[in-house]
């Protein structure tokens, strides 16, 4: 009999999320049954999209939401051995049963000097966000300016680092001076800090006296609003998240985007990376020959302890990170 630890949302998030949300329990596990596997999870992802998704998909008492990498311990179905390792949908568990669907091996090719933690950043879900979202929704071009921001988190960063290698000029923000660093190291042609800027609409504009074709947006609310006035003719703006209100207890109100799309004719198209589910492996045959190559560079928080769940989350909301933000059991 194993006995699993998991995390529970023991209240929904007002306003943000606060440790005394969550609780810790622990739940015994049944025997396998045939066709059944039992796995531990090794990392376990923190994302941004838990914050808006646990108030739409969850109830009070449900057990968060979230993705691992995990290793099989035993097994009794004959797709799965025992001691390889799998990315999972199952929430903030130790220990889980599964019947084997939806579970996604690692890739054969997968160096083993290469961290298996990169399988829920760079290599996983917020690299294939990057991957799809500039390439399906951008449709970025050589020559053009791509414009990123929250550029050194998980997704923005493999953002900046693709649209380098389809030769593109790439412009990023983030809220620390350290971040901004990191952005020049990995190759972005310009990067500024815009918690120290006088002036947001200023930085944009020395940043690219030109404007953008393509603006990657992470963050919503006023960044967003005012870089949209900066786009060129015909630009395209995808909308990949909006992490700047995703903990406000009132709705912002912001300007009204239909002005200077139609002035300029743009695209604004949001998108969530599970459309392209079925091109999923093509993704990560890419990222991860990018990796390799070195032509592709992660960087990673990681947050000791499984105990370290809510700190690691709530860490990750305030920016804590510069990378993926990820939790070693």
């Amino acid at each position: 009999m194993v006995t699993a630890k998991v995390w529970v949302l023991k209240k929904h998030f007002e306003g943000f999320p606060k440790t005394s949300d969550f609780e810790l329990k622990k739940i015994e596990l049944p025997n396998l049954k045939d066709g059944e596997l039992l796995l531990e999870s090794v990392f376990l992802s923190v994302d941004p999209y838990m914050r808006p998704y646990s108030r739409r998909d969850m109830k009070e008492g449900d057990i968060m939401i979230g993705t691992q990498v995990a290793r099989i311990v035993e097994s009794k179905n004959p797709a799965f051995t025992v001691g390889a390792f799998v990315v999972a949908a199952s929430g903030w568990r130790t220990h889980f049963i599964s019947d084997g669907k939806g579970l996604q091996l690692l890739p054969s090719s997968w160096p083993e000097s290469l961290p298996k933690s990169l399988a829920l950043g760079t290599v996983g879900m917020p690299g294939l966000t990057a991957y799809f979202g500039l390439l399906e929704v951008c449709k970025m071009k050589p020559g053009e300016t791509v414009l990123v921001n929250a550029a050194a988190g998980a997704v923005g960063s493999v953002v900046g680092q693709l649209a380098k290698i389809g030769g593109c000029k790439v412009v990023g923000c983030a809220g620390s001076d350290d971040k901004v660093a990191y952005l020049k190291e990995i190759g972005f042609d310009e990067a500024f800090n815009y918690k120290t800027v006088t002036s947001l609409d200023e930085a944009l504009r020395k940043a690219s006296p030109d404007g953008y074709d393509c603006f990657f947006d992470n963050v919503g609310g006023e960044f967003a609003s005012i870089a949209i006035n900066q786009m060129k003719k015909y630009g395209r703006i995808a909308i990949c998240g909006a992490i700047s209100q995703y903990n406000d207890s009132v709705p912002q109100k912001g300007p009204y985007v239909q002005f200077p799309m139609l002035l300029k004719e743009l695209q604004m198209e949001a998108f969530i990376v599970s459309r392209w589910y079925n091109r999923r492996e093509e993704g990560v045959k890419a990222l991860l020959k990018w990796v390799v190559e070195g032509k592709v560079k992660c960087r990673e928080k990681v947050t000791e302890g499984f105990e370290n769940m809510p700190m690691a989350f709530i860490g990750m909301l305030k920016g804590e990170n510069t990378g993926k933000a990820v939790v070693k059991v």
